[in-house]
């Protein structure tokens, strides 16, 4: 095993830890594409951003597991340590709360979150605008799709500082897919 082969070996670990507790979970939009590409597009694009920061691209590859599966902080911790499993729970929604206090709560996190979730919530965020431009979801109306693109620059400007290529990915994002 070469020095660089772990870091290689926790980053599939968690791809395949993703892909199998999202398997049955489709995306939102029209062509329900596989939940999997999110996870993915995400991923990369904080791998982009970073300079090959592992924990936090697995951290990435993992950002929906506690909030849209079974999947446990503790789970994500023993299998992945630490800080990857810290890196979640800060871009981590409480799903007990209403839909509104949780969108309200995400826009307050993320401007006191660490750079490095930071980086995650934009990434998040570029890679569900350009979903949305590619596949919105058949029953969302052009107001909410609007409402959505609003509510993300609120998100994404709490975040801006952690990392310039990920604000100017947004931007792009935001003006190719704005209503």
């Amino acid at each position: 095993m070469t020095e660089h082969s772990a870091p290689v070996i926790q980053l599939a670990r968690a791809y395949h830890f993703a892909a199998s507790r999202h398997v049955s979970q489709r995306r939102k939009g029209a062509a329900a594409e596989p939940y999997m590409n999110h996870l993915t597009e995400v991923a990369e694009l904080v791998a982009e951003a970073s300079d090959g920061d592992i924990a936090l691209i697995i951290a990435a590859v993992l950002h929906d597991s506690v909030e849209d599966t079974e999947a446990t902080l503790g789970e994500l911790e023993a299998l992945f340590g630490a800080e990857v499993a810290s890196l979640v729970a800060e871009v981590t929604d409480d799903k007990s709360l209403p839909k509104q206090v949780r969108k309200e709560l995400q826009i307050e996190h993320a401007a006191h979150a660490s750079n490095r979730a930071k980086m995650i919530k934009m990434a998040d965020k570029v890679s569900n605008l350009r979903s949305l431009a590619s596949s919105p979801p058949a029953h969302w109306d052009a107001e909410r799709i609007q409402a959505y693109y609003h509510w993300a620059a609120r998100v994404v400007e709490g975040c801006r500082p952690a990392n310039e290529q990920l604000a100017a990915k947004f931007d792009a994002a935001y003006e190719a897919t704005h209503v």
